[in-house]
C-alpha cells in the first residue's frame, strides 16, 4: 500500500523542496509541480511532490491522518491489554 502525504513547502531551490508536517521537515524534487512556491501545500509520495493542494484540503487529509493513527492506536492497546489479560487476540 502506497501513502501520499501532505507538506507545506518551507523552501524552495530549484527542482528541490523542503517540506514539513507536524514540525517534522523532509526534501522532496519539485520537478513534477515546478510552478509552487513556499507556502504551497503539495501531496508528496516516494520523495516526489505529485499534486498541489489547497490549504484547506490538506489540512482535511492531515486530519484524516490523524484520526487513522489515534484508530491504530488505541486498538493497539486493545490488543496489549487482552494479551496481558491472558486472552486471545
Amino acid at each position: 500500500m502506497c501513502l501520499a502525504i501532505p507538506l507545506r513547502l518551507v523552501s524552495v531551490n530549484g527542482n528541490d523542496a523542503v517540506g514539513e508536517v507536524g514540525g517534522i521537515q523532509r526534501e522532496v524534487s519539485i520537478m513534477m509541480t515546478p510552478d509552487v512556491k513556499v507556502g504551497d501545500y503539495v501531496i508528496v509520495h516516494a520523495g516526489f511532490a505529485i499534486q498541489v493542494l489547497d490549504q484547506k484540503e490538506a489540512e482535511e487529509n492531515l486530519e484524516l491522518l490523524r484520526q487513522i493513527g489515534n484508530t491504530v492506536e488505541v486498538k493497539r492497546e486493545e490488543v496489549r491489554a487482552r494479551r496481558k489479560a491472558g486472552k486471545p487476540d
